[in-house]
């Protein structure tokens, strides 16, 4: 599925090109249906072309792939990403662009790129984010006494 600014642009598009061969079926010059919509004169040459060889050719579809998830396959893949990465068979929980997709190839099926991989999770709400950066030795009683009790007596003091 496309984003929701995608599709909206798709319907622009579409909306255009009907305009467009509606002005062609009407008898209107090439040149003149290119400048009202606003696309090359090949464009409308290509718009009056189907024309020619289907007088409904402004009624069908517009052209493109369609989307690859339908949404209980987008709502599986969610469902799926939130169970966690260690549960899907990763070895930390931490879910990468390469982890996501090959999950998908695994469950669905479906070889993506790895921006194609990005749109499809910002899609689903999906964010970038980092895990916070902190040692496993870590040791958070000495951390507190240390800011208590030694840089006090280290921290210049005005006198």
């Amino acid at each position: 599925m496309a984003t929701k600014r995608y599709q909206r642009d798709l319907k622009e598009l579409e909306a255009r090109r009907r305009r467009g061969m509606r002005m062609l079926a009407r008898g209107v010059p090439q040149a003149e249906v290119a400048r009202a919509c606003g696309v090359s004169r090949q464009t409308a040459m290509t718009w009056q072309r189907r024309l020619d060889a289907d007088p409904q050719a402004w009624r069908r579809r517009p052209l493109g792939r369609p989307g690859v998830f339908d949404a209980k396959q987008r709502a599986r893949l969610r469902k799926l990403l939130l169970q966690g990465a260690v549960v899907n068979g990763f070895p930390t929980e931490l879910w990468t662009l390469r982890r996501v997709a090959t999950l998908i190839e695994r469950e669905f099926g479906h070889a993506f790129s790895i921006s194609y991989v990005w749109q499809v999770l910002r899609d689903l709400g999906f964010s970038a984010q980092r895990p916070v950066g902190r040692a496993s030795q870590r040791d958070a009683v000495a951390i507190r006494d240390w800011k208590e009790k030694r840089w006090p007596a280290l921290k210049k003091r005005p006198t």
